[in-house]
């Protein structure tokens, strides 16, 4: 554990200093979009932080490469040489699409044509396929069925990680807690199956990628200074997809079960914490394909209805709607990662309170709202006379001088009316669809 902390140190400080200079160069050199109309931050900001995201992770492989000869328990990562430059290079060409869309915009038919080369890259040079399902031993018929899977498998994850990139912190901040405990869980299987040699190459991805994560939070933190971009977070998902792929498409139930314990939950585990730690991404993914089909849009077309948006739209400010997703990912990531550790009440419990506690917080926002409503309809304006403010027209305006005061950027002008805030501090504008 202590060589995946150093991987992990190495790949945050120089993601760090990477996004430091990244925000530099990019404002002396005006390396910024124009807001767009789905956008919820109301200043210029540098989008191109997934450079530094990458030179962290690529600087981190190099110095584990470099320490495998005095530290053999690594050698069992760099034993195929393949797979780790095949991964590397699709992380350079996802980079390189998401730069160019961050600088360019490029249209979505080409931004999915080159995920699904640098898919292919990982899958087939590689070889970090899905092999096997360890749930009653399934076994991917063929080669082709094994590629063609772990293809799609990838492009769905980097695509999910992307979406979700609206707010600070957001994409930074779920994939640091999904990646920790899903690190965690690959040392923990490895070293009850092979105490000897428990180093694998997902733990390694896991952990450099955290680091990445904690040195790139505090330019992304609120209010962002540097933003990920589409590099960044098609990166992000690249690497969490390699790295689950690499255990649940390798480890089989006869392998489990020489862990000595009921096979029912290990069996199960290594599909369900990729898709626990996983699960807010995909299900914004999922909600957001469903609802640009059924408008007879394309799957890809932006618009400003993403979970995150809603959260925003439904009272939370900006930074409880990511804690809010922070809470739910580590609610069912670490529930997951407790069933494997018997007995199993313990972790179902743990679900179902952090679910309902959850749940609680997201939905608050609701209650208030229909008390303020019950509040303003039962209030009396007056003989003749229009209230000025009743409760609901005070709350709604402290709402919003809320949502203004954490913003960081121009006022609206008071003569557009198309400039005004509305209550979640969002203009107009920001709800249209593009």
């Amino acid at each position: 554990m202590t060589l995946l902390l150093v991987l992990a140190l190495v790949s945050a400080v120089i993601t760090f200093g990477l996004s430091i200079a990244v925000y530099r160069v990019s404002h002396r050199y005006g390396l910024y979009p124009k807001i767009r109309e789905r956008d919820m931050h109301t200043r210029p900001t540098p989008r191109l932080g997934g450079i530094a995201m990458f030179g962290g992770v690529l600087c981190a492989f190099a110095v584990a490469f470099a320490i495998s000869s005095r530290f053999p328990i690594l050698n069992v990562v760099f034993a195929d040489p393949s797979s780790v430059i095949a991964i590397l290079a699709a992380a350079l060409l996802i980079v390189v699409i998401g730069v160019a869309d961050d600088v360019w915009d490029l249209d979505w038919m080409t931004k999915l044509a080159g995920q699904f080369v640098a898919a292919g890259l990982v899958a087939w040079l590689g070889g970090v396929q899905i092999y096997s399902l360890p749930i009653g031993g399934i076994t991917v018929g063929s080669s082709w069925m094994s590629l063609t899977m772990s293809v799609f498998a990838i492009v769905l994850v980097m695509n999910a990680i992307n979406f979700i990139d609206g707010l600070d912190g957001l994409v930074a901040g779920v994939a640091l807690i999904a990646n920790g405990v899903f690190v965690i869980y690959v040392y923990l299987l490895y070293r009850e199956i092979n105490p000897s040699n428990y180093f694998s190459l997902s733990a390694v991805i896991a952990a450099i990628l955290v680091g990445a994560c904690v040195g790139f939070l505090p330019l992304n933190w609120h209010p962002a200074r540097l933003f990920m971009g589409d590099a960044g977070a098609l990166l992000i998902g690249l690497l969490m997809a390699t790295s689950a792929i690499s255990v649940t498409g390798n480890i089989s139930v006869s392998t489990l079960s020489t862990l000595g314990r009921s096979q029912l939950a290990p069996a199960f585990l290594p599909i369900i914490l990729p898709f626990a730690v996983m699960i807010v991404p995909i299900l914004d993914f999922a909600l957001a394909v469903l609802r640009r089909l059924r408008a007879g849009k394309s799957p890809f077309s932006a618009d400003r209805k993403h979970l995150h948006h809603r959260l925003v739209d439904m009272g939370h400010s900006r930074m409880h709607a990511v804690l809010i997703f922070y809470a739910w990912t580590a609610v069912l990531s670490v529930g997951c990662l407790l069933f494997f550790f018997p007995p199993y009440w313990k972790a179902v419990s743990f679900i179902v309170v952090g679910v309902v506690i959850c749940a609680i917080i997201t939905f608050a926002p609701l209650g208030r709202r229909k008390a303020m409503t019950t509040i303003a309809e039962l209030t009396p304006i007056g003989d003749g006379a229009v209230a000025h403010l009743d409760p609901l027209d005070q709350a709604y305006d402290a709402s919003a001088a809320d949502h203004a005061a954490a913003d960081i950027g121009p006022e609206p002008d008071a003569a557009d009316p198309d400039a005004a805030r509305s209550v979640d501090g969002v203009t107009p504008a920001h709800k249209e669809t593009r």
